[in-house]
Order: C-alpha cells, then sequence, then structure tokens
C-alpha cells in the first residue's frame, strides 16, 4: 500500500502570541501526524524545547532571507506569523514557494497574517466611523489605500497569487485579548499576552487611572486568542482539501467575534485599577505627553477599524466569544501585569 506523503509546514512567528497559539493548534490536530513542521526561532534554548514537542527548529531570523527562501521551497504549506510588515522575508518566503513550485509543479499555500490595522483611520478618539468593511467584498476591500498599514506588503502577497505559482491567503486579525494556554506557554516556548489592551493596562497603572485616546469614541473589532488560532487551522484545512477555496484577490479573511469603545476598555480598565485601590472608575484621556511617553507619539489606539468576518465564517469559522467576555477578561490582563512588574 502506497504511503501518503506528509505535508511539509513551515511556520515563522512559534514564540510569539499568535504563532505560539496557532503551533499550538497544529500539534493538537486530528492529522497532526501528517505533518512535518519547521519553525524558524532565534534561540538555542527554545529551539531545543520545540524539538521537545516534535516540532523542527531552525535557528535563524526573518532577515535571513537566504534561510528563509530554503525554508519556504521545501514546504508545501508557509505560515507567516512574525511580522506583518516585514516585506524583504515575505518576498523570500513568496520566491522559495515559486521555486517549489517549479520543481514539483504543485501549488504550495501561503497564508500571511496582517491586521485590521489596515483599516485604521486618524480618528484620535473623537468620533466612530460608519464605514465597516466586509472580508467577504473583495471589491471593498481593493479600494484600501495602498498607504495603508500593512498594506504594501498585503500587495506582494495578492500579486504573487495572481502569478498563478502559489494559492495565498492573507489572515487579519483584530483586537486580540485573553492570555494564551497551552504546552508552548507551558514550557517557556512562546508569548502568552496581546499587545493593545496590555499597553493600556500598563500605560494606565503608571499614570494611576484609567485612559483612552481622546474621547474614546472609536470602535474596533475583537477576537479571543483561541478562536482566532481556530481560525487558521479551519482556513488551512480548507486550503489542503478545497483548492477553490478563495484565495490571492479574493483571500481576506478578518478575525473578529465583537466590536468595542476604547471608552469601554478604559473603563474596564479603570474599575480594575479601582478594586486595586488606583483611581476613579472613569477613564480621562491620554494627555499629549502621555502618548509620547507610553505610545510613541501615536494616537493609533485612538483609531477606527470596523470590520466584520462574513468570510472567515462562511468557511466554518464559529466563533462564540462575545465583546463582554473581552471585557470581563481585562481583570486577568491587569493582574497578569502587575505580576510581570513585581517579576522586574
Amino acid at each position: 500500500m502506497a504511503t501518503i506523503a506528509k505535508v511539509n509546514i513551515f511556520v515563522s512567528g512559534a514564540t510569539g502570541y499568535i504563532g505560539g497559539a496557532v503551533l499550538n493548534k497544529l500539534l493538537e490536530h486530528p492529522k497532526a501526524n501528517d505533518f512535518n513542521v519547521t519553525a524558524l526561532v532565534r534561540s538555542t534554548e527554545k529551539a531545543e524545547k520545540l524539538k521537545s514537542v516534535g516540532v523542527t527548529p531552525v535557528i535563524g531570523s526573518l532577515d535571513d532571507t537566504d534561510l528563509v527562501h530554503k525554508l519556504s521551497s521545501d514546504s508545501d504549506v508557509v505560515i507567516s506569523m512574525a511580522n506583518a510588515d516585514h516585506a524583504p522575508s515575505v518576498q523570500a518566503m513568496l520566491s522559495g514557494q515559486k521555486e517549489h513550485f517549479q520543481k514539483t509543479g504543485k501549488q504550495p499555500i501561503f497564508i500571511h497574517t496582517s491586521g485590521t490595522g489596515v483599516l485604521s483611520d486618524n480618528a484620535e478618539g473623537l468620533y466612530h466611523t460608519e464605514t465597516i468593511w466586509n472580508d467577504a467584498d473583495p471589491a471593498q476591500i481593493a479600494t484600501i489605500a495602498p498607504t495603508q498599514p500593512h498594506r504594501d506588503v498585503d500587495l506582494l502577497i495578492v500579486d504573487a497569487d495572481k502569478e498563478g505559482y502559489v494559492r495565498t491567503y492573507i489572515i487579519l486579525p483584530s483586537t486580540i485579548y485573553g492570555l494564551a494556554q497551552g504546552r508552548l506557554v507551558d514550557i517557556g516556548v512562546s508569548n502568552n499576552r496581546s499587545i493593545q489592551i496590555p499597553a493600556i493596562i500598563e500605560a494606565s497603572l503608571d499614570r494611576e487611572q484609567g485612559g483612552m485616546v481622546g474621547q474614546g469614541k472609536n470602535l474596533w473589532p475583537n477576537v479571543h486568542i483561541d478562536e482566532q488560532a481556530d481560525l487558521y487551522i479551519i482556513l488551512l484545512d480548507a486550503a489542503l482539501s478545497k483548492p477553490d477555496t478563495d484565495h490571492g484577490t479574493n483571500g481576506y479573511y478578518f478575525g473578529e467575534s465583537g466590536e468595542h469603545s476604547l471608552y469601554d476598555v478604559g473603563k474596564a480598565v479603570a474599575e480594575a485599577l479601582v478594586e486595586l485601590g488606583i483611581g476613579s472608575p472613569k477613564p480621562t484621556a491620554f494627555t499629549k505627553a502621555e502618548i509620547d511617553k507610553y505610545f510613541g507619539g501615536s494616537a493609533y489606539l485612538g483609531s477606527n477599524s470596523r470590520a466584520r468576518a462574513n468570510h472567515s465564517r462562511a468557511i466554518g469559522w464559529t466563533p462564540k466569544k462575545t465583546t463582554a467576555d473581552m471585557l470581563a477578561s481585562i481583570r486577568a490582563e491587569v493582574e497578569e501585569v502587575l505580576k510581570r512588574a513585581k517579576k522586574l
């Protein structure tokens, strides 16, 4: 009886928040024995830990473009989860996949992590926009300005799909929340927390008052880390089993299971701090000096990014978490920030 060839999967970002959660689910996949997973990792210590769970580690970074090209050329699937804006590594992955196609005659699969920051505006917390982006509407997505965050890399990827040597899929997470759990967190390989909400918490703790940009009227989608990781697996399964799964120009998939205002986040942070005897329960606006101090002078957290994940749901993604779950998670995030501060 002929043996079925294993699927060679190369992942970047395995030690990160998203990448670690996705790799964890890959290792728990019902068909995990059919996958050979290779991960790019910078530290020898984490490389050894990855070996212990059955992943083949390769020491290097995204800047090692020759290495990234080689790993991609040897892979049927590349899942890029390290840096949405690192164009040289994406170009190396795509050129490697082109070589794979030339060697095998089979289109490889490229799944890239962008973000709904590509939809962001300059509201500075003063208003919410009426524009809601729909990942099932490629004509609308095509109108995103090339100057938007992440867009230059997204367009590189879509253009590669048009050339025909690769099938590309772009996942766009939103505000991801929740403390990641699982084997890779337990053994000290991957990061267990997000960026946006912890940044607000850290700033609020330092100023001893829950904060927001402007009036906090801007709106963003949100998604729990576990459900975001599920989307990668569902999309991978669809791409492997059904080559006609929408890709390229039609291959955008938002990670969204609810929507919140920045005011609501600031209020939840403020209320959590009050329980610790800090500040008052109503958030106040970060001053210009505080935005400079905590956020490098950027009012990005006051932007709008409204999105509906209709396309993601159409391929079978069924997130259950809501904005209420996101707001309820903030207390645990505050405790995590305090725990880390004590360690330091």
